[in-house]
């Protein structure tokens, strides 16, 4: 397997993770029912190094969600491939994400949570691709915007590959 040329470095998104992780810490202050949802497959990585730099009690529920299949453009069509285990209902819930580009899915996530009576539902997404937006979504914490590139590494795959690369790289054609 080829290494694609790194866009953002290991210790660039470190740096990043942590300064979400204290944003969410003082953010979630006055939370005592915290529940971490990452989104499967992609953002696995982003939400363990995220969680250890969140300060306060916490859960973590997984949630699976698919729109890719093995291409590189989003189908349009998501599914839930794994749901939570337990309920939402009167707790702060921060939906942990790998990338927003179209919104579609982010969308349908969100207003599917939201029929779940949660206290509040949050967004934290490690990258946004807005050249590629087709529905406005507001990413309460971001780690960085990247231009209309398929990236892959730090969880994010093409095809199930790439996603144990320590740093966000280009996947060129």
């Amino acid at each position: 397997m080829k290494k694609p040329p790194a866009l953002l470095s290991t210790d660039v998104i470190q740096a990043r993770v942590a300064e979400l992780g204290a944003a969410i810490t003082r953010d979630h202050q006055d939370s005592d029912e915290l529940v971490v949802v990452p989104i499967l497959k992609g953002s696995f990585l982003f939400a363990a190094d995220l969680i250890r730099h969140i300060d306060l009690d916490l859960s973590v529920e997984f949630l699976g969600l698919r729109s890719y299949g093995a291409g590189t453009e989003s189908s349009g069509v998501v599914q839930i491939t794994y749901d939570l285990t337990q309920p939402i209902t009167g707790r702060d819930v921060l939906v942990v994400e790998d990338i927003v580009d179209t919104g579609l899915s982010m969308r349908y996530l969100m207003e599917n949570l939201a029929t779940r009576q949660p206290r509040s539902v949050k967004l934290c997404s490690l990258l946004h691709k807005p050249a590629r937006s087709r529905v406005k979504i507001a990413i309460d914490y971001l780690g960085f915007t990247i231009e209309d590139r398929f990236v892959v590494g730090y969880g994010l795959d093409y095809a199930e590959k790439y996603r144990n690369l320590p740093y966000i790289g280009v996947l060129e054609a």
